[in-house]
């Protein structure tokens, strides 16, 4: 990765929950002149370390994994930075943006603070727009040659990058 200066063209953003909402992982992919030149990835300890087995079973988070990890408000300030008034992409936009939406009510932390739009850019929408069936991360990422580990947020979030690059 290059070392950069100044504000990104855009992020993409990958989370991972251990129950309903409540993050367990969290990735973002920064991107200038159609380079990725940052990433950041941290595991979350949820509310109370509880799992729904579901979940783990996709992503492989247990709560084994996050009895250390950082809170999401302890998280939070970083995750502000990376994000405040950037463009903000996302596969299932409205997934990743709910769930960011409603971590940061339970924190007191207000989302307008961020600046960013009610929506943001979605690769899922965008391959569905370019006929891709199915348009999930993996089968997308897979047509398109990207490198993806599914369901490993920074994997995730790259090949979202990615994708968002090729559009």
């Amino acid at each position: 990765m290059k070392k950069f200066y100044g504000k990104p063209d855009f992020v993409s953003i990958d989370f991972e929950t251990a129950i309903a909402h409540q993050i367990c992982a969290v990735a973002v992919v920064s991107v200038k002149a159609d380079e990725i030149v940052d990433e950041f990835y941290t595991l979350v300890r949820p509310k109370y370390n509880r799992y729904s087995y579901h979940n783990s079973q996709v992503h492989g988070i247990t709560a084994a994994h996050t009895q250390g990890a950082p809170t999401f408000r302890q998280v939070y300030p970083l995750l502000a930075n990376l994000l405040r008034a950037n463009v903000v992409v996302a596969h299932n936009e409205s997934f990743d943006r709910n769930v960011l939406q409603k971590s940061m009510q339970e924190i007191g932390a207000n989302y307008e603070d961020l600046v960013l739009p009610d929506r943001w850019e979605c690769t899922l929408s965008i391959y569905r727009k370019k006929g891709f069936k199915p348009a999930n991360l993996k089968a997308c990422a897979t047509r398109m040659g990207i490198e993806l580990m599914h369901h490993e947020a920074l994997s995730d979030a790259r090949a979202c990058a990615k994708l968002y690059l090729l559009k």
